[in-house]
């Protein structure tokens, strides 16, 4: 078990559309029930703020950072414990495609299977998010 946090993985995923349109679709919190399963199958605006009430970590809090021209697409999730979680994600030009990177940090204390699985939840994730915006 790591118990340091320190360690991170770049996930990632090719996908066959331009990055403009990534970009838009996957910085739109009313569309990650479609894609991020391991955010929940119900995402919906509550006061202001993005709830995701199906999750399989509980009531989570999705916050991203403002929509901007650099593919950043970071989001805080925050759980139902009151931590928040930080995950880095950008959308990257690669020639008439894009490249979604997820970097994935090991929290403190998550054991390495733990953490293999949320590896495997993000890499279907991104999967589904391929899947999507090509069948579009």
């Amino acid at each position: 078990m790591n118990s340091t946090g320190s360690d991170s993985r770049h996930l990632s995923i090719r996908i066959d559309r331009g990055v403009d349109d990534v970009y838009a679709y996957a910085s739109d919190p009313a569309n990650l029930p479609a894609w991020a399963h391991g955010l929940g199958a119900t995402v919906e605006r509550i006061g202001g703020e993005w709830i995701a009430d199906s999750s399989p970590l509980g009531r989570v809090k999705v916050a991203f950072v403002p929509r901007n021209d650099l593919g950043v697409l970071d989001h805080d999730v925050t759980l139902p414990s009151g931590e928040t979680v930080h995950n880095p994600v950008r959308v990257i030009a690669d020639g008439t495609a894009s490249e979604v990177v997820f970097t994935l940090r090991r929290q403190p204390g998550t054991a390495d299977a733990d953490f293999e699985r949320d590896a495997a939840m993000v890499t279907a994730d991104l999967t589904r998010l391929k899947e999507v915006l090509e069948s579009a």
